[in-house]
């Protein structure tokens, strides 16, 4: 009877790691394509207002992300 529960025991615990895998499997997935959109939105926002890659600095980033998100903000609570 012990040896039942163990191998019982033992597969809910096997089949919680791997679930606990796939979960961290899927988190790594997210996490990546979070950072790949965040990349394309500055990208397209470093392009369309013609900036230079060069001579930007990093409170003139935080400048325009603030202009951008209020913008978008605004926008947001005007619908």
């Amino acid at each position: 009877m012990s040896v039942i529960i163990f191998n019982t025991i033992g597969g809910i615990i096997s089949n919680l790691e791997k679930q606990e895998a796939k979960l961290k499997q899927l988190n790594q997935k997210i996490k990546a394509e979070k950072n790949k959109i965040e990349q394309n939105l500055g990208k397209q926002i470093i392009r369309s207002a013609n900036l230079d890659y060069g001579t930007l600095t990093t409170p003139q980033i935080k400048m325009i992300a603030k202009k951008v998100a209020a913008f978008l903000n605004q926008a947001q609570n005007n619908r």
